[in-house]
């Protein structure tokens, strides 16, 4: 470790201190300061050469700096930027056009980032409430999950229950039951509870609490119940989605229509902020001039993004490749957890995968492991104290996962 040591403070040591002084410190990010990216590695500014086991919160799932993306942004960026949506833009009906059909919606309200899809989402939930099934004016209630991640907004972390997000940013906006997760008993108990029950927000694998795949049937389940109660079904698919589970839409294992989609992340292959909210017209068609909006949303640059970022995923099947490789990865990590006791459960789908290590959540353990896996030519980081997140691009190739299993071995070795 000493000379990874000394190799950070020669070069890298000085971006990092620049971050450290001018920048607010609300990450902690593990030491390693990258410059380049390709498929699915990634260099630091030494030279050092990664697997990339994150894909930045998987939104690059169609690889570092797509050639087919990057062209897209590039060409359009040199011909029209942002409008705003004061105007029309020869690319916004085009790409919703595109996207409503890839997903099967009759409309799309585009916006920028995750938290901002989720917050428009509740917003077009409580809109429908009031006008559409008749809830009394701020009556409207939304049912979420404990251990959920779904932004940080003021509106999104009153419904959290991670401390560190609350604490000190209160007072919090009401409106929000809170349920556990993977517990259909509770979620009917939920919308039996009361009659102005609006919509049920959940994240079909919790990704943030540390890839916490639900039991089979739940998704489904829970979208009947959404139905019997005239209760609509929102799906937080900002990292499940686009392929990364083995399937398009993760909900799509259960054969789930949700009432409205949220998704972000991948849906731009990682190189452009984009975002967006699907829903069909007896939802959307609640929102009018004036009503929700971006200046950024929709702006030409996202639209041609997005298309060529939804083509790479079509065209090279990586759904498909996906679901094989997770499940290549995931007997991997479990005929590794038979020979190291150190991994107490491996769990996910497709290329979202975790591994809990087998310590406590405020324990160092998993932080340091992740340090060992650097050292050894993987990145990957903690969640949740004792869990480490394992999401490769979803271009990553078979060969390529036995490197990487072997590498998470000799790190894990490193520490018995």
């Amino acid at each position: 470790m000493e000379q990874s040591h000394q190799a950070l403070s020669s070069k890298s040591e000085a971006f990092i201190e620049k971050e450290n002084k001018y920048g607010a410190h609300n990450y902690h990010p593990l030491p390693v300061v990258l410059e380049k990216g390709e498929g699915v590695y990634v260099w630091d500014v030494n030279g050092k050469k990664y697997f990339d086991f994150l894909s930045a919160y998987s939104a690059v799932n169609q690889g570092h700096c797509h050639p087919k993306i990057v062209d897209a942004m590039v060409k359009q960026a040199q011909t029209l930027t942002l409008t705003s949506r004061a105007f029309y833009n020869d690319q916004l009906g085009p790409y919703e056009e595109f996207v409503t059909k890839y997903f099967g919606f009759d409309k799309v309200l585009p916006m920028n980032t995750g938290a901002e899809a989720v917050e428009t989402a509740l917003k077009l939930c409580r809109k429908w409430a009031y006008e559409v099934k008749g809830i009394p004016e701020n009556q409207a209630q939304i049912i979420v999950c404990e251990n959920n991640f779904h932004g940080r907004t003021t509106t999104i972390i009153s419904f959290s229950n991670d401390e560190n997000a609350r604490k000190s940013f209160g007072p919090f906006t009401a409106g929000f039951i809170k349920i556990p997760y993977d517990d259909i008993e509770a979620l009917e108990n939920a919308l039996k509870s009361s009659k102005n029950i609006a919509g049920f927000l959940v994240e079909p694998i919790q990704g943030e609490a540390g890839v916490y795949v639900p039991a089979d049937g739940y998704l489904a389940k829970a979208k009947s119940l959404c139905e019997q109660y005239n209760a609509l079904f929102i799906a937080d698919e900002v990292q499940t989605g686009i392929a990364r589970t083995g399937k398009l839409l993760a909900v799509h294992h259960e054969n789930v229509q949700p009432d409205i989609l949220i998704l972000g992340k991948a849906i731009s292959g990682g190189v452009y902020p984009v975002s967006a909210v699907l829903a069909n017209d007896a939802i959307m068609n609640v929102i009018k001039p004036g009503q929700h909006g971006s200046t950024f949303g929709g702006n030409p640059v996202a639209g041609a993004v997005a298309i060529a970022a939804l083509e790479v995923v079509r065209d090279e099947n990586l759904a498909e490749n996906a679901a094989h490789l997770g499940v290549v990865l995931r007997t991997g990590l479990n005929e590794i957890a038979s020979r190291n006791s150190l991994i107490k459960l491996v769990r996910g789908k497709g290329l979202l995968n975790a591994i809990v290590i087998d310590c406590d959540e405020n324990s160092d353990l998993a932080w340091d492991i992740c340090m060992k896996f650097s050292e050894y030519g993987l990145l990957a980081k903690p969640t949740h104290g004792n869990k480490i997140r394992l999401a490769p691009p979803l271009v990553i190739t078979q060969t390529q996962i036995h490197e990487c299993l072997a590498i998470i071995e000799r790190a894990l070795n490193d520490f018995r």
